[in-house]
């Protein structure tokens, strides 16, 4: 027998089967009503957490699990996300016929996910453009200004596990959405009526089409002229981890004038599985071992990975003091090697990154003369600053063309870093070397981070709470001198759920939860003097490091 808790959840579920148009989700969540009527307690666990509120829609768009009900990444869920859309901009002076671009990646249901917003907003009067195949996320920035778009939508969820997919929303800027356009859109789909209300066109009655391979030539080359002149004797090994940059990067480097990369067999085809990695973020310990040992097998001078979308980049170079000769270089490490390569090259303009990355770029910028801007998380904060001439993000975004595409693009970036790397060989250096300059010129920033995944949400919640009410009163060693509550904000900042705390002898923790992961992550920066050797710096800085992330863990409770 049914509780009456349990009947109201049959009940909700039973309305949600009248309307999904999806064959696979009815009979997904079909089968889960009849094990929970047959008595399945797990199953009952299953079904309430699928109707336990509705996916959240914000500043990152829509990201979760893919499956049945209002609480995961479905086609009831995308229509009524894209009616809503539709919806804001025509409510905020968008003219009916005006163009909207949408784009997707290679996982699952990211093509049907896209082709239902297309209808929609063909529906709602809207010209829609669908990118021709899946492609990367930073392409669809592009083609939004390119094309004169009020808008665009990608579905990705980036470098979540393969269980996910995402819809993430950028405006007429070609940056994605900020306050108050989010909590404007939230309520524009809050306000979307039963799903058969919602008016859908199929593209070929209306001036909506699928776009074809010039947008996509368009991008390429453009991305392909951001290289200047000078050495191309490069050995690269790429691997996309089974995403869609394996069409782009290679064919934008081939047009530089590289030679072809070796690329990662088991990994160049898209693949929403995802089968060789246990997540595939190329920060995630492993994801580019591949990519590293058929580097040692070739002799490569470079090893270059995408995340699925390929908006972001990651690098390894041989390092002998590594263990297996290579390293992976930390998103502050390449972000400083842009900079140095952009201030060297006099581009003017502004300078920036997130809070959570290191100081480095600001020691970098102001020691040339250029302006520097910090901001929260997230390229939708970067990529809208005016004057913006390079940005970037530790978490492996940077966005290097800010004047074609307004977010992080790891397809150009790649393409840059290839072009520094050459241009180190043919001086018989290495990026490791370029590093160690930065390092004698400006101190060594040594950054770190202590990022705990975890399967229950609260624990997050409990950690911060602890570092709001017993704040430490020092952290590796130093004492605590200022402490920030960001949810607070300031001049320069808006509210954000973090801390920050800076230590008497230079030192740096930011603790926030992810905005896309169940992870609490806290970022540790100490800087160094350079006194006897950029060696004795590092094992200065690794000490103080390992002292830092102790005392954050302990202070956390993780």
């Amino acid at each position: 027998m049914t509780t009456p808790d349990t009947d109201v959840l049959i009940t909700r579920a039973q309305a949600w089967l009248a309307e999904d148009p999806d064959e696979h989700t009815r009979d997904e969540l079909t089968r889960v009503v009849a094990a929970v009527q047959a008595g399945d307690a797990d199953a009952r666990d299953d079904l309430a957490d699928r109707f336990r509120g509705t996916l959240e829609f914000g500043t990152a768009g829509l990201r979760g699990a893919l499956g049945a009900g209002p609480n995961r990444m479905n086609r009831v869920v995308v229509i009524r996300a894209a009616a809503g859309l539709a919806s804001y901009l025509l409510q905020e002076g968008t003219d009916p016929g005006t163009p909207v671009v949408i784009g997707y990646d290679a996982r699952h249901n990211s093509d049907v996910f896209a082709r239902d917003t297309a209808e929609v907003m063909a529906g709602a009067g809207l010209k829609p453009l669908l990118l021709p195949r899946p492609l990367p996320t930073p392409l669809l920035a592009f083609a939004i200004r390119e094309l004169g778009c009020a808008a665009g939508v990608m579905v990705t969820a980036s470098h979540n596990p393969p269980q996910d997919n995402g819809y993430k929303v950028y405006l007429g800027d070609g940056s994605q959405i900020v306050p108050p356009a989010d909590s404007g859109i939230a309520e524009r789909i809050a306000a979307v009526g039963n799903l058969a209300s919602v008016r859908r066109v199929p593209l070929d009655t209306t001036g909506g089409r699928v776009l074809d391979e010039g947008i996509v030539d368009a991008y390429l080359d453009t991305v392909a002229a951001i290289a200047g002149d000078g050495p191309r004797d490069l050995a690269i090994v790429y691997t996309p981890l089974h995403g869609v940059g394996g069409g782009a990067l290679p064919a934008v480097l081939e047009t530089a004038g590289f030679s072809a990369p070796t690329i990662v067999a088991e990994q160049e085809q898209p693949d929403p599985d995802f089968p060789t990695v246990a997540f595939p973020n190329p920060e995630e310990p492993g994801a580019i071992d591949r990519a590293v040992a058929l580097a040692q097998r070739t002799g490569a001078d470079l090893v270059v990975a995408n995340d699925p979308d390929a908006d972001r980049c990651a690098l390894a170079v041989p390092d002998a003091g590594a263990d297996g000769g290579w390293r992976m270089l930390r998103g502050d490490e390449v972000g400083a090697l842009l900079a140095d390569h952009l201030l060297k090259a006099g581009r003017s303009g502004v300078y920036a990154t997130s809070i959570v990355s290191s100081s480095l770029l600001g020691t970098m910028a102001r020691a040339a003369g250029q302006r520097y801007a910090e901001t929260l998380t997230g390229f939708k904060w970067i990529g809208r600053l005016p004057d913006l001439v390079f940005g970037y993000e530790e978490a492996l975004g940077y966005c290097v063309d800010p004047t074609h595409v307004a977010d992080k693009d790891g397809v150009s970036a790649a393409l840059m870093l290839c072009e520094i790397a050459a241009k180190a060989k043919a001086a018989g250096r290495s990026l490791t070397d370029l590093l160690d300059d930065i390092a004698v010129a400006h101190g060594l920033h040594a950054t770190d981070q202590l990022s705990v995944r975890v399967t229950d949400l609260s624990l997050i919640a409990a950690a911060m709470e602890r570092l709001r009410t017993q704040p430490p009163a020092a952290l590796g060693g130093s004492e605590v001198t200022a402490a920030d509550d960001l949810t607070r904000g300031s001049a320069d900042l808006p509210p954000t759920d973090g801390l920050r705390y800076r230590t008497a002898d230079g030192s740096r923790v930011v603790v926030r939860p992810s905005g896309t992961e169940p992870k609490l992550k806290c970022y540790l920066e100490v800087v160094v003097p350079v006194v006897d050797g950029v060696d004795g710096a590092r094992e200065v800085a690794t000490a103080k490091l390992a002292a830092l992330r102790a005392d954050v863990a302990a202070a956390a409770g993780i």
